[in-house]
């Protein structure tokens, strides 16, 4: 590891007994440039160094990203398996434990056929494990249930991006040239409690006289430093876009030649427009005529201009149709493709891009190819080792499994790196469902709330103790180096996928020794694909800090900017999305009259596994709280820090009240990274958008009661 040490310039910081490891965060999809501090004498994790040298945060780090070392050696940690007996856990040898998990998937098996066990995967893990993950399920247990927790994160965008742009990648442009753009226009997202150290780079572009439009329910602190900010109702989102393209199209801000050019459609999203004046615009956002008038006009009026959205947009019953309009409205300008100009999404999970790229998708294979097309499936057979015919064709998405856990059609289920009793809507059902299980394996290095309920918990190792790659939110293929040895008994999940395909009879397919072979097989794999990664060694990550897929030779330098003369769809134009608004699937009603929104806040990640284990992050905000306009409080006779009780038609939870004039009054917040009884995911919706199978996180009914005295 030594010729991974610290680069010049930063050598003062390497302390006497201590090295630097260089790698990257574990947390969002920043993926922020770190060194690790190890004892030479101990080889124990002791700290960390922010990596001034790393080109897309340049030193900056949250506090999430600060203390994320505290989790490699923490007390908590698993550290041999753990196998359920008489309703207690008791440590076990890994043979013990194999041996369980190969008797009872065979015999669910055989009993009830190989569908009848399911896999749900995660994508806070590299892309070797991610790719791993799809090829255990499919050929290692020979299901067609697999799904993965980005289901809940990325797949709006994936889907909408797909539509519009014929291709899933997160950002159109590297985000080193966001500093020389003119214009913003963002939605849902907080990017400054989220992604915080993306901000450096709209601060040097609003230096420079770059505007920023928030689209928001909330007065966020994003909202609060931007130039207009659109304080719509939740669930307004396409109304909203629609709007802004009527303006655009009223007041001649369209780039005409590269719309008739290069895109399809035109004449359709304008006739669906031209209802969308910015009164009837503004009756059904609440967004004032003056506010939507103003950002029509800077956005149409900026040469350089970025679309940019995040989970508020997407994780709605219409995400994909969000995630269209959004895009279109970068399109009419003709932004797609340019120098600091074009759409991106900021992604939630350390490899939200990667993870949703090779396979763990239940209608995807490698390199975004699709299970049901029949060249694909030869193709990916084959570097398999495997007849097409064996391939098991796409099972459903993440939260529908639970449905089919109910019902007893998948009997047995193995998670990998993920925590769906805390991360799911309406996680009342997602709990009952799993204890119908037959059998549960979860693979964690923390005793999560979804690993409480298995049969056997494999102790699985942290981001520091392995090797390999993840993809960034630009699309950005970087290293995770190996920073020290596994603790304990605890295995990478790559290896822990290989032993049990190889006790279900399938170990000549999982010959690998280190995640280098997995990669090289992933490489193959999604060659040829829209996500092509074949060009893409680890000498060369090293040698130019990072490439940017598609690298379809080995001697392709990578793409920064997708795009630039033609699309990925089969005209290689690209589709303006002529879409109408719909409401929400759950709207409020006399019972239930308020709306409820949830989100992040700064100091935790998704379901606070890892940083709820963090003493100074738990300082920081040890509890869930409900966000609410002072106004509302005084109609409710509440007191600020007041405890209070919500529900809606799926659960109920207390917590305390925060008073705060900046959000909207209808409209509660709360925070989600907690479980159990304080988990605000007791409530959400599971309506499912129709392409993307996202569930409405973010938008339904709610009702708000004082407690008794």
């Amino acid at each position: 590891m030594s010729q991974f040490l610290v680069k010049e310039g930063i050598k003062n910081q390497i302390r006497k007994g201590e090295k630097l490891i260089t790698t990257h965060c574990c947390y969002c999809g920043m993926q922020c440039g770190m060194h690790i501090r190890v004892n030479e004498k101990t080889n124990k994790v002791v700290g960390v160094e922010p990596r001034y040298d790393w080109v897309l945060t340049r030193g900056k780090m949250c506090p999430k990203g600060v203390t994320a070392y505290q989790t490699v050696d923490h007390p908590d940690r698993i550290k041999r398996p753990l196998i359920k007996k008489n309703g207690q856990f008791v440590e076990s040898s890994w043979e013990e434990a194999l041996d369980l998990i190969e008797r009872k998937f065979k015999e669910i098996q055989s009993s009830c056929g190989k569908d009848a066990v399911g896999v749900y995967g995660g994508v806070s893990m590299t892309n070797e494990k991610c790719y791993l993950v799809g090829k255990y399920a499919r050929v290692g247990l020979g299901t067609r249930y697999i799904d993965y927790n980005g289901r809940y994160c990325m797949s709006s965008a994936a889907g909408g991006f797909n539509k519009t742009l014929g291709m899933d990648r997160g950002s159109t442009l590297p985000w080193t040239e966001l500093e020389h753009s003119d214009c913003f226009f963002m939605s849902g997202t907080n990017t400054a409690e989220c992604h915080p150290t993306s901000i450096q780079w709209f601060w040097k572009a609003k230096d420079k006289g770059a505007k920023l439009i928030v689209a928001d329910p909330r007065e966020t602190p994003t909202a609060r430093v931007a130039d207009v900010h659109l304080d719509l109702l939740p669930g307004t989102d396409s109304a909203l876009a629609n709007g802004i393209m009527h303006l655009l199209i009223k007041h001649d801000y369209v780039d005409y030649q590269y719309v008739e050019e290069r895109c399809n459609n035109f004449a359709e999203l304008k006739e669906m427009t031209a209802k969308f004046t910015p009164e009837v615009t503004s009756k059904i956002t609440g967004v004032s005529v003056e506010k939507i008038l103003k950002a029509a006009h800077i956005f149409g009026k900026s040469p350089r201009s970025v679309v940019m959205f995040a989970r508020g947009v997407e994780q709605q019953r219409k995400g994909v149709d969000n995630v269209s309009l959004y895009t279109s409205m970068a399109l009419l300008r003709g932004q797609i493709g340019k120098f600091a100009s074009g759409v991106a999404t900021f992604t939630g999970q350390g490899n939200g891009q990667g993870g949703r790229e090779h396979g763990q998708k239940a209608d995807a294979l490698p390199g975004y190819r699709k299970i049901a097309v029949p060249e694909h499936r030869e193709y990916i057979a084959g570097v398999w080792g495997i007849k097409p015919e064996e391939l098991p064709m796409e099972g459903v998405s993440a939260y529908e499994m639970f449905d089919l856990m109910k019902n007893k059609t998948i009997r047995g289920m193995h998670v990998i790196c993920s925590n769906p009793v805390v991360s799911s809507p309406n996680i009342n059902h997602v709990t009952e469902a799993m204890k119908e299980l037959d059998f549960l394996v979860v693979n964690d290095f923390f005793l999560s709330e979804t690993a409480e309920l298995a049969d056997v918990v494999l102790p699985a190792t942290t981001w520091a103790e392995d090797e390999g790659t993840t993809t960034n939110i630009e699309g950005r293929i970087i290293r995770i180096r190996k920073v020290v040895e596994p603790l304990g008994e605890s295995k990478p999940d790559w290896e822990i996928l290989k032993l049990i395909a190889e006790r279900m009879g399938k170990g000549k397919h999982f010959q690998y020794n280190e995640p280098r072979e997995i990669f090289d097989e992933l490489r193959i794999a999604s060659k040829g694909g829209k996500a092509d990664y074949y060009g893409v060694t680890y000498e060369k990550i090293d040698e130019l800090d990072g490439m940017f897929w598609p690298v379809p030779e080995l001697d392709h330098q990578g793409t920064p900017t997708v795009f630039k003369e033609k699309f990925a769809t089969d005209d290689g134009r690209a589709n303006l999305a002529a879409i109408d608004w719909e409401e929400p699937a759950e709207v409020p009603s006399r019972e239930f009259p308020l709306w409820l929104t949830t989100g992040r806040v700064v100091f935790h990640y998704l379901s606070g596994n890892q940083t709820r284990r963090v003493d100074f992050l738990m300082e920081q905000c040890p509890e869930p709280y409900i966000e609410i306009h002072p106004e509302l409080g005084s109609a409710y006779h509440l007191e600020n820090n007041e405890r209070v009780k919500i529900s809606t038609p799926r659960g109920e939870m207390t917590a305390p009240v925060r008073f705060t004039k900046a959000i909207r009054n209808d409209t509660l917040f709360v925070p989600y990274h907690w479980g159990k009884e304080l988990s605000i995911n007791q409530l959400t919706n599971p309506a499912l958008d129709p392409i993307s199978r996202m569930p409405e996180f973010k938008v339904c009914a709610v009702k708000l009661e004082k407690l008794a005295n």
